[in-house]
């Protein structure tokens, strides 16, 4: 990969910056904008993590380097004016400043039959719960009192999805089983382990 002929290409404005649109790799959603300079983008793609030019600060900034929420990139493209960047990532915890996992959560219009991965996302807020947490919070209770607390309700919600299955209530076994899956994944990040994770073992698991 020539960095210099990249950064060549790119037609960048006036003030020397480009728009970045950044879209998560797994689940396709757009998660922010940002803009980029000469700067930024090399150091992007030597480190395969994002950077980008603040406006207001007029500075570099690297996504995630004071809330741990980094991005991971996978795929760099630019449109066929050459003016504005797409940046395909894996998200670590949420993209978002405010804990959504994407900037864009504020809905005028969707579309019908529209699709997301709660898992995804519901694991981008918990980890970014974990490293930024709120005063009254559930899930920060279950973090501060540790691994045993967390096994013990995990444990707990085992036994809830078990009786609702013996009750033959489909309702009531949604109900338990979301219950389990949200423990289970407050569990993997407590524990660091990522969805990619448990789909690669499962992947691995059906190729036998």
């Amino acid at each position: 990969m020539d960095i210099d002929k990249i950064i060549e290409e790119i037609k960048f404005d006036d003030r020397g910056l480009v728009p970045a649109i950044t879209q998560d790799a797994e689940t396709q959603k757009v998660l922010m904008l940002a803009y980029m300079n000469k700067e930024s983008i090399r150091k992007t793609l030597e480190e395969r993590e994002t950077w980008y030019f603040s406006r207001s600060r007029q500075k570099l900034w690297k996504k995630g380097e004071t809330s741990g929420n980094i991005q991971k990139v996978k795929g760099f493209y630019y449109d066929c004016d050459k003016d504005s960047i797409l940046l395909v990532v894996e998200q670590r915890g949420a993209a978002c400043h405010t804990g959504e996992f994407s900037c864009f959560f504020n809905e005028a219009l969707k579309p019908e039959n529209g699709k997301t991965d709660i898992l995804k996302e519901l694991y981008g807020l918990l980890e970014d719960r974990k490293k930024n947490p709120i005063e009254g919070s559930y899930t920060n209770y279950l973090f501060e009192k540790g691994l045993d607390k967390i096994l013990k309700k995990v444990g707990e919600e085992t036994s809830e999805v078990i009786i609702a299955a013996k009750n033959k209530s489909k309702e009531e076994l949604v109900y338990e089983l979301s219950d389990l899956v949200y423990h289970v994944l407050v569990l993997m990040v407590n524990e660091n382990v990522g969805i990619e994770d448990i789909k690669e073992e499962l992947i691995s698991r059906r190729e036998k």
